[in-house]
């Protein structure tokens, strides 16, 4: 059975630090656009945590990504689009406004909005130290000495439970652990206090032992800082355990979102339902997994109407293979695009 963590109370949570509005993201090709984002929208308050789940090929990653304006040369951002970044001193930008070599969006990046990588050794220098990388981080959005960010530096490695820190802050990435390189990547993208938190997967690559510490660390670290985090993962598991709110995204859209209790205890896409089937039962471990039936399709070949209908035990022929669902209203916070509930109110934005 999955562990629900306690919700944040609306008391404990804060302003607004983001709010993405009709989100497209497409790639040109050789072949032609293609559309990797279809229209997300979702909002990140301090002190909250948004999960985003999905199979590979769903847009987690590239909906993030398009935060920070770190996408390829060939990426398209639909004009149309908004993401409304609420600034520590007050001010709001528009982030699909601007160039993504600029002077702004470069103040933005590590300072407002930090990322952690799924895989700390190819985010890492090798050539360079661990410390080296930090002070470089720290740097570049504050002005202190050297010696300042050494000692930022330390502490923050020291704070995200790294031993003997002054020791590590001198070594290169490869003579950390895989756990220890992790937490250095947190440490290195904490010390310029962001605003907002990306984790993209930030736990896959790790052993479940060290996975459960990373995940304890960065509660802890964001109850500390009040900072948002977007958590991206395939695990429902794991979000669950972080996440206030969870999207669940399949193909470029969001096709649930709700309260983590919401999602977890009363799923409503059959999507959102398979995955919760695929996940290990401890109560009964001699089960055979169920895996999610069929394969994600390639955005080259977007089924028309829902796209989950090529996999989906429920579709409704004529209509799920046609017919692009709006978002449905389930409760103040839970919604789900899916025409199994035809019957409830369209929310509002739900025509996208």
């Amino acid at each position: 059975m999955v562990e629900i963590v306690p919700e944040k109370t609306k008391k404990q949570l804060g302003e607004t630090v983001l709010q993405v509005n009709n989100l497209r993201v497409a790639f040109k090709t050789d072949e032609g656009l293609v559309q990797a984002v279809a229209g997300v929208d979702f909002t990140v308050q301090r002190g909250q945590t948004l999960g985003i789940v999905g199979e590979s090929g769903s847009g987690k990653s590239v909906s993030t990504k398009a935060l920070m304006q770190l996408l390829p040369p060939n990426a398209v951002i639909d004009p149309e689009s908004q993401m409304i970044l609420h600034k520590a001193d007050g001010t709001t930008v528009d982030i699909t406004k601007l160039k993504s070599t600029g002077r702004e969006i470069r103040s933005i990046r590590g300072d407002e909005i930090a990322m952690i990588f799924q895989e700390p050794m190819a985010s890492f220098s090798p050539v360079y130290t661990i410390g080296n990388q930090i002070t470089e981080a720290i740097r570049a959005h504050k002005k202190v000495s050297r010696k300042q960010a050494r000692e930022i530096g330390v502490d923050m490695l020291a704070r995200v439970g790294i031993s003997n820190p002054s020791q590590r802050f001198d070594q290169y990435p490869f003579e950390l652990s895989g756990g220890m390189r992790q937490r250095a990547m947190i440490a290195t993208a904490l010390s310029t206090n962001p605003s907002l938190l990306i984790a993209d997967e930030p736990t896959t690559a790790l052993d479940v032992t060290i996975q459960a510490q990373i995940l304890r660390l960065m509660a802890d670290l964001q109850e500390e800082f009040n900072m948002a985090i977007i958590f991206i993962s395939h695990d429902l598991g794991v979000i669950s355990q972080v996440a206030d709110e969870i999207a669940v995204m399949y193909l470029g859209r969001v096709i649930e979102h709700g309260t983590t209790r919401d999602l977890i205890e009363t799923p409503k896409h059959p999507y959102t339902q398979a995955l919760l089937n695929a996940i290990p039962r401890i109560e009964n471990l001699h089960a055979r997994l169920q895996p999610v039936g069929g394969d994600i399709p390639g955005p080259m070949s977007r089924p028309p109407g829902c796209a989950f209908h090529t996999r989906c035990p429920q579709a409704i022929a004529g209509h799920c293979n046609v017919d692009l669902p709006p978002a449905y209203r389930i409760s103040e916070t839970h919604t789900v695009s899916c025409f199994l509930y035809e019957d409830q109110p369209i929310a509002e934005g739900g025509d996208a």
